[in-house]
């Protein structure tokens, strides 16, 4: 059985998104802004519904649920990998005033340096492709429900 490709394509595709995105959102200064990560949700959910849905259509009968959850994980966090990879760099070397900018909305006692921002990152997108995930196999999966025959007779008591 030949291994599919479609995790590390479409994972490389919504890193691609995510990495455009977040640099339109730094050319107009507004990437601190918390409120535009809804966009990268937004990019995450279109890039993993449509590789489950290739896989789905590119295993036919042979679709599994597990197989099929397993793309959906492997996409997303193969896309988390690369935009945590971009954004560490970005963070260190291409804008430096970023953490500080960013850490200028949270009102925090604490030390907080790159390796936790970026610890939280990789989480965050772990949690987002573990839970799309779980909610694009339901609508992908195969129903177990009986379909029902209206042509048979009425069973008389």
């Amino acid at each position: 059985m030949k291994k599919s490709t479609i995790p590390v394509r479409y994972g490389s595709l919504i890193a691609v998104g995510l990495i455009a995105y977040f640099l339109i959102l730094s050319l107009f200064g507004v990437q601190t802004n918390p409120v535009f990560s809804l966009g990268n949700g937004i990019i995450v959910a279109f890039g993993l519904y449509k590789a489950m849905k290739d896989y789905k259509f590119e295993k036919r009968s042979e679709f599994e649920y597990q197989k099929g959850f397993m793309a959906g994980l492997f996409t997303g966090f193969n896309a988390t990998l690369i935009f945590t990879i971009f954004f560490a760099i970005y963070v260190t070397n291409i804008n430096t005033n970023f953490l500080p900018e960013m850490l200028a909305n949270w009102s925090s006692h604490y030390h907080v340096g790159v390796g936790i921002v970026v610890f939280v990152a990789v989480i965050m997108g772990f949690a987002t492709t573990f839970v799309l995930t779980l909610s694009f196999m339901q609508l992908l999966k195969e129903s177990w429900n009986i379909k029902k025959t209206h042509n048979s007779p009425p069973i008389k008591a």
